[in-house]
């Protein structure tokens, strides 16, 4: 009979970790890509809002799927916390501080979705404006949404940073998948200032987004398929 081995404390943490990654990247890219870049006509508030209304199921559900999404970053984040403990204790508490922070960042700032969602389908209360007025509003709110989120986006690329930097110091995590995480911290904090200081460029920096996605996935997929012990500090050869 083959003894199987046993999986540690640390690689069950490990995988857990990502499965939920897994969850977090796969309804992350259906709610923005799948939904929101679908729904919301950027400039255009009466194509938005018929386009809100026309698909008020896919937009509820995109809406509950981010839902979904945070409540696995908080996990994330604790699971991580304990995996790297060993490498930084301070610096893993840092990371999972900024991520938490990012996190209560895109909680708060689905409200400017659901306040989108109401003034299109009657859900709030009309009070003194009229029908066009309501669906500037309300691609006004999907707007301050998009902003909020690049605002999260600041505080979770601080985050991989920290991540990355733990990752690389560790002696049993490959040394590439900490330079991804740092890459993919450095994309999102250039993205979000992009956009807070040069709306107009805010285009062009899309295309380095692939960096954290791969970035991600690869942190994703070793987690779940690689990972086996604790994470200790080390100097790779």
């Amino acid at each position: 009979m083959t003894n199987i081995p046993a999986v540690s404390p640390q690689g069950r943490y490990a995988r857990a970790a990502g499965f939920l990654y897994l969850i977090i990247i796969v309804l992350g890219i259906f709610s923005e890509v799948g939904v929101r870049s679908q729904l919301v006509v950027r400039g255009d508030a009466a194509a938005t809002a018929a386009n809100i209304v026309r698909s008020e199921m896919l937009f509820r559900i995109g809406f509950v799927s981010d839902i979904v999404v945070f409540l696995c970053d908080v996990a994330v984040a604790a699971l991580l916390f304990v995996l790297l403990r060993p490498v930084n204790r301070t610096l893993s508490l840092v990371a999972a501080g900024f991520r938490l922070t990012g996190t209560a960042i895109y909680g708060v700032n689905m409200l400017n979705q659901m306040a989108a969602l109401l003034l299109v389908t009657g859900g709030a209360a009309p009070g003194p404006f009229t029908q066009d007025q309501s669906h500037a509003l309300a691609l006004f709110f999907m707007d301050v949404h998009r902003h909020g989120y690049d605002l999260g986006l600041v505080f979770f690329g601080v985050h991989c940073l920290v991540l990355g930097y733990l990752l690389a110091r560790s002696a049993n995590v490959p040394r590439i998948l900490g330079i991804l995480m740092v890459l993919a911290g450095a994309v999102y904090i250039v993205g979000s200032f992009t956009l807070f200081l040069f709306p107009l460029f805010a285009s062009a920096v899309a295309p380095f987004y692939a960096v954290p996605l791969i970035g991600e996935l690869a942190l994703c997929g070793w987690l779940l398929v690689k990972a086996s012990g604790p994470f200790h500090r080390g100097s790779h050869q």
